[in-house]
């Protein structure tokens, strides 16, 4: 005979949940406890529902170690995170996508350190070595990302953030950087900018070469003037960035078009501008890759293209779990384009 969880007295503080106890609680046998929190579609849906709600009710939480010894499998995504990054929100944005996507399918989420200076490999042979994962996130892609080639080696499951010119296929999502810098040099030559300036990520990202093309066919279109700032990148520390911006508006014939790839390099854009005596919207233009509404309370008020970040972890999770599930990496891409339009910041 069944039970209803509320005619269960709540257990003591120290008591922790287990599959006995939603078992006593609702009438039905371990093993049919099991399955129900599975979501076994053999067990009948009014079953799964009342031990999904006896198991809330009491905060039960799946023992992983057991999970583990019995499945092979640790029920944890892991994700390579560089938590330096051009976009001030990216983390949140990022992890909230990801979390959305793995909600209710029984997988957490373990956020791993990525230091792009350092031995990119060390953390995934640490995750491979310990079974630590099932499957693997990570982004910051090199054209010939040494965490790729490991992990396509091993046969383990993974997405990247960005593309890599390996010819095995594998699992990416992607924004097309190509088509934002095309569009960011036609937009500023629209407004009469005749010298666009841009800074680069290092040259090992994928996503460099992407905006340096994208850039470059552009500028060979509209035969705007152009330069592509050499002594700092993406990473560069932003008193760097500024002294080289504010250095080069000191020199005869400065850019009067910037396009930057991120918040961060806009804000220092504006204010190496701002240092210099110059007005944007005036003297020259600022265009800025955003994900996060900051530059709506910002004035003067630029215009901006939206890379959804949280769409991107969402997508990445959901990718990932096709992936683990053994579905091939062929039909596993996702490139998210530029919005058709430039935000009206004017």
């Amino acid at each position: 005979m069944t039970r209803d969880a509320d005619e269960i007295a709540p257990l003591a503080p120290s008591e922790k949940p287990t599959l006995r106890t939603i078992a006593e609680m609702t009438g039905f046998a371990i093993a049919t406890v099991s399955r129900a929190l599975a979501d076994d579609p053999r067990i009948a849906k009014t079953t799964r529902e009342k031990v999904a709600k006896a198991a809330k009710s009491v905060g039960y939480v799946p023992d992983r170690a057991a999970r583990r010894l019995r499945t092979g499998r640790t029920q944890v995504v892991s994700l390579l995170l560089n938590t330096e990054h051009e976009f001030l929100g990216f983390t949140h944005e990022f992890l909230t996508g990801i979390t959305e996507a793995l909600r209710g399918t029984g997988y957490s989420v373990t956020v791993v350190p990525d230091q792009v200076g350092e031995d990119r490999l060390a953390p995934v042979r640490t995750i491979l070595r310990n079974n630590l994962a099932d499957g693997l996130l990570f982004t910051r892609t090199e054209c010939f990302d040494p965490r790729a080639r490991l992990l396509m080696e091993s046969g383990f499951p993974f997405v990247s953030h960005g593309r890599t010119e390996f010819t095995t296929p594998h699992a990416w999502v992607d924004f097309d950087n190509e088509a934002f810098a095309r569009a960011a040099v036609h937009r500023l030559v629209e407004k009469g900018r005749k010298r666009i300036s841009l800074i680069l990520p290092e040259d090992r990202f994928t996503f460099a070469q992407h905006l340096r093309y994208g850039f470059m066919s552009a500028v060979r279109e509209t035969g705007v003037e152009y330069e592509i700032v050499t002594d700092v990148t993406l990473d560069s520390s932003t008193r760097a960035v500024s002294e080289a911006l504010i250095q080069r508006r000191q020199k005869p014939n400065p850019p009067d078009g910037y396009i930057c790839v991120g918040e961060v390099m806009a804000l220092v854009t504006l204010s190496a501008l701002d240092d210099t005596g110059v007005t944007p919207g005036v003297e020259a233009d600022v265009l800025a890759k955003r994900a996060s509404p900051i530059f709506d309370n910002i004035r003067p008020r630029i215009e901006t293209v939206f890379e959804d970040l949280r769409a991107t972890g969402r997508a990445m999770s959901e990718m990932l779990l096709r992936r683990m599930a053994g579905e091939p990496p062929e039909e596993l891409n996702v490139m998210f384009k530029p919005d058709a339009g430039f935000g009206d910041k004017s």
